[in-house]
């Protein structure tokens, strides 16, 4: 039976079923967990969430002395978290820092379910429900700021947040496709648990700093099916299982585990191929730095038979042509970095501009937005012809 009780009344030994409120304002990514560390206990009363329901058939009940006004459920008739406001729109930089929270606590998720599967843990997809919930309401607000955040990555990250990053490019391409909100939120989770599978990889294997031998990548070449395995729980949707073990078939045969071509891919599988590759080459990796959003773009547009041309072109719609983060040259010589898409056009986002090529100067940052300017884009840029050093950090400020 669930009870829903004020926060002073937790103690050591109930079972958590659910906070009662919003997902962010709770310091733990998951939900549904007996109460067992005095730590946990105090993070819970110093946040935000003043009432939480609990499962006494699963854990400890109040004290009868305080049981007179509590509520009472059943599990079908509440929610993980409290049901979310309605999304509006926001501006990049109003999410940025709020998408950072997001990501923060994805990446936390996403190692939690990483070491769950090492020890041999049935996956528990309901648990990251939330997290899904979550970054798909930052790409409804602004799809552009979760997605560039979750780019910037360091060496030790990049197996996690490349898992966040991917969740939320699979839902900002299912938004484009027109796929309903059921299975957005299957695409988003299905990015989520994809490399689920390299949990079980050698760590020397997964993290090595240079180039993989045909040994080292016959053996993470295994990921897939491993991943598969791991969610071969009754929970886990079909969809969910078919990312994990074919997101790096292609279009053309050539791709693996099952050399699956065009026909035989499900939709799914083709966007996943597509979100898992884009992360994977703008990204900075322990063997090369990461290629810049437009750069990314233009080369995965050459890649004959490696995508499915309509879930590409839906992927580019939904990013832009220019990517947050792309450095781009103006006719008039100045250089920016995108911080934002157009509303119109994808030829016009707004940059951050800050260098003149002709005068080789820098000047002081300003923002413009090419649907109101008569400036036009020459093309992408090279940030290392002109000497300059990240280029991130003119639209990543604001996360500081």
């Amino acid at each position: 039976m669930l009870k829903q009780i004020p926060v002073d009344q937790l103690r050591l030994g109930m079972h958590l079923q659910a906070f009662c409120g919003a997902w962010l304002e709770h310091p733990f990514w998951r939900t549904r967990f007996v109460l067992k560390d005095p730590a946990d206990l105090a993070l819970i009363r110093a946040s935000a969430i003043r009432e939480v329901w609990i499962d006494i058939d699963k854990g400890l009940d109040v004290d009868a002395t305080t049981d007179g006004a509590m509520h009472y459920a059943t599990a079908e008739t509440i929610p993980a978290t409290s049901a979310p406001p309605p999304v509006e729109k926001t501006r990049f930089d109003d999410e940025l820092k709020r998408a950072s929270r997001i990501v923060a606590k994805g990446r936390e998720a996403v190692v939690s379910m990483f070491q769950e599967a090492r020890m041999g843990k049935a996956v528990d997809a309901e648990a990251a429900a939330p997290l899904v919930e979550e970054i798909a309401s930052s790409v409804l607000r602004n799809p552009g700021a979760l997605v560039s955040l979750a780019r910037l990555k360091t060496a030790d990250d990049y197996t996690f947040l490349h898992s966040v990053a991917v969740c939320a490019l699979m839902i900002a391409l299912a938004r484009q496709l027109g796929l309903d909100e059921k299975q957005t939120r299957e695409a988003g989770m299905a990015g989520l648990l994809h490399d689920l599978g390299k949990a079980l990889m050698p760590g020397e294997v997964l993290n090595k700093p240079g180039k993989l031998t045909d040994e080292e990548f016959a053996i993470i070449k295994t990921h897939p099916s491993e991943g598969h395995k791991l969610l071969a729980g009754k929970d886990i949707s079909e969809i969910i299982r078919d990312v994990c073990l074919h997101h790096h078939e292609k279009v053309d045969g050539s791709g693996y585990p099952d050399g699956l071509d065009g026909n035989s891919m499900s939709l799914f599988a083709k966007m996943g191929a597509v979100c898992d590759v884009y992360d994977a080459i703008t990204s900075n990796r322990p063997y090369k730095a990461g290629w810049d959003p437009a750069e990314s773009i233009k080369r995965m547009a050459e890649w004959k038979g490696h995508f499915d041309p309509l879930v590409f072109q839906a992927f580019v719609k939904s990013l832009g042509i220019y990517p947050v983060g792309s450095l781009v040259r103006l006719e008039s010589g100045k250089l920016g970095v995108v911080v934002e898409q157009g509303e119109q056009s994808l030829l016009k986002p707004k940059l951050r501009i800050f260098f003149s090529t002709r005068a080789q100067a820098y000047f002081k940052p300003e923002t413009i937005d090419l649907a109101r300017s008569a400036e036009k884009i020459a093309g992408r840029e090279d940030a290392e012809k002109w000497g300059i050093k990240d280029v991130d950090r003119y639209w990543a400020a604001e996360t500081a």
